[in-house]
């Protein structure tokens, strides 16, 4: 028989396990949910990200190598694709062009298609202002503005470090916001560095 002490003892220990493991899957859980807006979460890696000119895009028609390939959007938002011509991807998710490809495809081409598609290249970004070499350069999963100063050569002694305007692909006007290492940078965008006032 099991002495009181002892008893107690086990189940403390029992109890004590329970919780940890219970701590540790709700850790697990919690960890598992994330929003694709959450703050640091590059729209990019989004599924809601909209294809746009210049996006380089692998589409691979399973079974029917002669239609797969790497292809670009045109700055119409098209995409010309063997068999079925040009075909609409502009402001289209990914999810959203494959099964325009495999509906297109279906009509009268192949029975039952399977097709999938990644974007291999996201479209450039552009920054401008008070940076050492403004211009065009090739976009980053998970890039941050002050990863964009650096490619374009980090600030000017001019530079305003405090502040960021950028403007996002399809829009006409430029936000200001404050200048943190959590500001991502979606392809397409426009950032300007502002010049400070002494």
């Amino acid at each position: 028989m099991i002495g009181v002490p002892k008893l107690s003892r086990a189940l403390s220990m029992l109890a004590l396990a329970v919780f940890m493991t219970f701590g540790a899957m709700t850790g697990i859980a919690h960890a598992q949910v994330v929003s694709p807006s959450a703050p640091g979460v590059a729209p990019a890696q989004s599924m809601d990200y909209l294809l746009g000119p210049a996006d380089k895009v692998r589409v691979t028609v399973y079974g029917e190598p002669s239609l797969s390939g790497e292809f670009f959007v045109t700055g119409s938002g098209l995409m010309s694709l063997p068999l079925i011509g040009e075909i609409k991807a502009g402001g289209m998710t990914v999810g959203q062009f494959q099964q325009a490809v495999q509906r297109a495809l279906s009509d009268g081409y192949l029975k039952d298609p399977r097709v999938s598609a990644e974007v291999l290249t996201f479209r450039p970004f552009y920054i401008l202002g008070e940076v050492e070499k403004p211009g065009t350069y090739p976009y980053t999963s998970g890039l941050t503005v002050l990863n964009a100063v650096a490619t374009a050569g980090g600030f000017t002694y001019r530079a305003d470090k405090k502040n960021v305007w950028i403007k996002h692909n399809g829009e006409t006007t430029e936000n200001k916001s404050e200048l943190t290492p959590s500001i991502v940078v979606a392809p397409g965008d426009t950032i300007r560095i502002g010049e400070r006032f002494f």
